[in-house]
Formats: structure tokens, C-alpha cells, sequence
């Protein structure tokens, strides 16, 4: 099992920034990729941005230029680095991680970041 807690959210202006954590415990020696998700409002949940063990990392066109996603293994920690906050990127973001023994995917609970304009 994998227990993710997402922490960073909340409320700012456009153009501003925030910071996302999502802190892993568990089996994360099984865990092969993280990545974080959003789900505006009646809308479906979307890939922001994913992080392979290699540290290879994949974006949406969307948040491509101004999201970074990073992580810090001793910590294991993944994070994500949010600028240029626009008012479309409000939504609840969710952390993902895939496991492969057992093939699993976990979510953490979301967090709420909302982007006035």
C-alpha cells in the first residue's frame, strides 16, 4: 500500500505562484511514477504533469513553460512548482502514483487551488 498527502493549496492571484507536495509513505520502493492530476468543476480530471523514478517528466500543453514538476528522493516528496497562475488552472489537484508490484495506482485526497483574476 501507498498513502499519498498532498499539501500547498489555496488561494492566489493570477500571475502569482504556489508550491504542491505530495509526501509518499508506504511500499514506495514499488512506486514507478507519480504525477498530479486536476479536476476543474465539471470537468473531467486532467494530466498536469508526471515524473518517472528515471526522472523523465511529461506535461500538459497546458501548464508546459510554467509547472515544473520535481521530486526529492530522500524525502520522497514530489512537488510541483506552479507560475504564472492563470484562472483556468482552479481546480482540485490530486498526486498519483503508479506502482508496479502490485500494479496499482493510488491517489491522495486533493488539494484546492484556486486562481482569482
Amino acid at each position: 500500500q501507498v498513502q499519498l498527502v498532498e499539501s500547498g493549496g489555496g488561494l492566489v492571484q493570477a500571475g502569482g505562484s504556489l508550491r504542491l507536495s505530495c509526501a509518499a509513505s508506504g511500499s514506495i520502493f514499488s512506486i514507478k511514477a507519480m504525477g498530479w492530476y486536476r479536476q476543474a468543476s465539471g470537468k473531467a480530471r486532467e494530466l498536469v504533469a508526471a515524473i518517472t523514478s528515471g526522472g523523465s517528466t511529461n506535461y500538459a500543453d497546458s501548464v508546459k513553460g510554467r509547472f515544473t514538476i520535481s521530486r526529492d528522493n530522500a524525502k520522497n516528496t514530489v512537488y510541483l512548482q506552479m507560475n504564472s497562475l492563470k484562472p483556468e488552472d482552479t481546480a482540485v489537484y490530486y498526486c498519483n502514483a503508479f506502482s508496479d508490484s502490485p500494479l496499482m495506482v493510488y491517489w491522495g485526497q486533493g488539494t484546492q487551488v484556486t486562481v482569482s483574476s
